[in-house]
């Protein structure tokens, strides 16, 4: 099922500065959920993990921040059938966009409660955020809002909707517009899931990576990279991530 309408998604609180939605909306928890700046932030960054996740069995979210308008080739309402596109082929439970500003984001009361709101209502067990470093400002601000909601959320004496709830773990992905080695936590093995869903998520974005002359290579440069992390872990494809608390385990079988 589809829901989307940009003047306030059918099915969503209306408190809260909903864009659009796709999927099952935030009427059902997920598993795990993807926070990106704009749409194709998190393909570009953690599109096969997503797809692994998928695969086995876990269900994903993605919340895009903004719209990710206005760019050279791209409009609102491109953009949302771009990354409802891909949100199918990586086989996303919901996708949630919020109408948070493009190119003016920033860290504030108001977006870090529309942020907690969607996470009190989805309740996943594990968070995927910005990487904190970057050039682009909008990735900056998202990966602090990310942060800051994730605390909001268990908040009790307000106004958001939900029950209060603290999201256990939160991991970081490198979507950076910083020609930088970030310091990689672990890297997921994504080489069954990156020809046919992570690739095809990204070249849904065609204002982006198809039509822009300018985003053409984007593809290849990310094959590139996550050759490399495959590489280091002995596997074809991986994706980078980033821990910022401790990670426990509870079995060490399956570190052998």
């Amino acid at each position: 099922m589809l829901l989307s309408d940009p003047a306030g998604a059918p099915g969503s609180p209306p408190s809260l500065p909903i864009e659009a939605l796709y999927g099952t909306g935030l009427d059902r928890p997920v598993d795990v959920l993807a926070v990106g700046a704009h749409p194709d932030d998190v393909e570009l960054a953690v599109g096969g993990t997503v797809a692994a996740f998928v695969a086995r069995g876990l269900s994903v979210g993605i919340l895009d921040l903004t719209n990710g308008e206005p760019t050279p080739f791209g409009s609102p309402e491109r953009r949302r059938a771009e990354s409802h596109e891909a949100a199918r082929i990586l086989g996303v439970q919901t996708r949630v966009t919020l109408a948070l500003p493009n190119r003016a984001l920033q860290d504030t009361v108001d977006g870090r409660t529309a942020v907690a709101s969607v996470l009190r209502l989805l309740r996943p067990k594990l968070l995927l955020g910005h990487y904190w470093e970057d050039l682009h400002p909008d990735h900056v601000a998202a990966s602090a809002l990310t942060d800051a909601a994730r605390f909001y959320g268990k908040l009790t004496r307000t106004s958001m909707p939900g029950e209060p709830y603290l999201v256990p773990r939160a991991l970081y992905f490198v979507a950076t517009h910083l020609r930088l080695h970030a310091p990689a936590s672990l890297a997921v093995d994504v080489s069954a899931f990156w020809e046919e869903r992570k690739l095809p998520a990204v070249e849904a974005y065609t204002s982006q990576f198809g039509v822009n002359e300018a985003g053409r290579a984007v593809p290849e440069r990310l094959r590139t990279r996550d050759r490399y992390y495959g590489d280091l872990i002995g596997c074809r494809y991986a994706e980078p991530l980033i821990a910022r608390e401790l990670a426990g385990v509870a079995d060490p079988s399956a570190l052998v």
